[in-house]
Formats: C-alpha cells, structure tokens, sequence
C-alpha cells in the first residue's frame, strides 16, 4: 500500500488536546472528530486538507493525555499518516490500535515542509519528497503491524482472525 499526500507541518509537542480539542471529548462518532481535527492549532486544516495528506511534526507529537480519539479524529479526517521526529508512546500505540500508520524519521521531517507532497512505501520505509526529489528512510512497519493498518485497526484486525481460526471446541 502506498501512501500519497500533501503535507501539513507542524512542530513539537503537539499534545492530544490541540490534536482534538478536550471540548469534544464526549464524540463517539469518527466523522464527527475529524470536523475538529486540529481546530486549536490550524482552523483550517480540516477545510483545506485532502484525503490522504500526510501530517509532519517536530518531536514529542501526541503529548498530553492517553486519549484514543486524538489518533482518531487525524484518520477520520482522512489523513494517511503521521511522520515526526518522535511521538508519545501512549499516542503511538493509540494510533495503531485504530489503524493509522505512523513513522519516526527526523531526517525526513527536516527535508519536507508544508505544502510538499510525498509518496511512502510503508513495507519499505521509504519516505520520498516528490516536490524536492529528496529520499528518506525510516523502519518499516512490521509486518503484523501492517496488518492490523491494513484491516483498519486492532479491533478489526482481531475480529478478522477469530473468524479465519478453528473453534478450539465443536
């Protein structure tokens, strides 16, 4: 699966509060975050960005709280994934459990600016700056990982495999 996008780039400590504002904590339904995806940081991100634009951040990105609507409402919006410099664990585990592919890769967040657009190989770890021919490496997802990207999320990803196992009693 390639991704392909134009960047928006933002810079560190961006914590799960200005990711989705703590004011729309009681949203259950997806479509609903993605509307306020950002909002604190860059009003209008949500009315410009594409399907499948790349979000590119300094270091530290997902800081704040274990909320699992903040990785939630940046795929809801349609956003691809995320390359930072380096992210909160709790955010980076978050984004997995629901199936946003994130990538560490200081090297690539120097070498891209708002505006850019990318192509990434997440099976290869290959970031490449269309806009200044510019490439960059990064580990690839691990395989398991890509499969629960792939299936859209953990949850999914678990429901997938109960249903290709054998019960263990008939």
């Amino acid at each position: 699966m390639m991704l392909r996008g134009r960047t928006w780039k933002y810079g560190r400590n961006i914590d799960t509060d200005v990711i989705i504002p703590g004011r729309y904590a009681n949203i259950a339904e997806a479509s609903e975050l993605a509307k306020h995806c950002l909002e604190d940081l860059d009003p209008d991100f949500v009315k410009n960005m594409r399907p499948g634009d790349i979000i590119v951040a300094e270091t530290n990105f997902g800081c704040g709280s274990s909320r699992e609507i903040a990785p939630l409402s940046i795929k809801a919006a349609g956003v691809s994934c995320v390359i930072a410099k380096s992210f909160a664990r709790i955010f980076y585990r978050n984004a997995i459990n629901i199936g946003l592919p994130i990538f560490e890769c200081p090297e690539a967040v120097d070498g891209i600016e708002t505006g850019d657009t990318l192509e990434i190989d997440p099976t290869a770890g290959k970031i490449f700056n269309v806009t200044k021919n510019l490439s960059f490496e990064t580990e690839p997802l691990p395989e398991f990982i890509q499969e629960i990207v792939a299936e859209g999320g953990l949850m999914r990803f678990v429901a997938a495999l109960s249903q290709k196992s054998k019960p263990l009693r008939e």
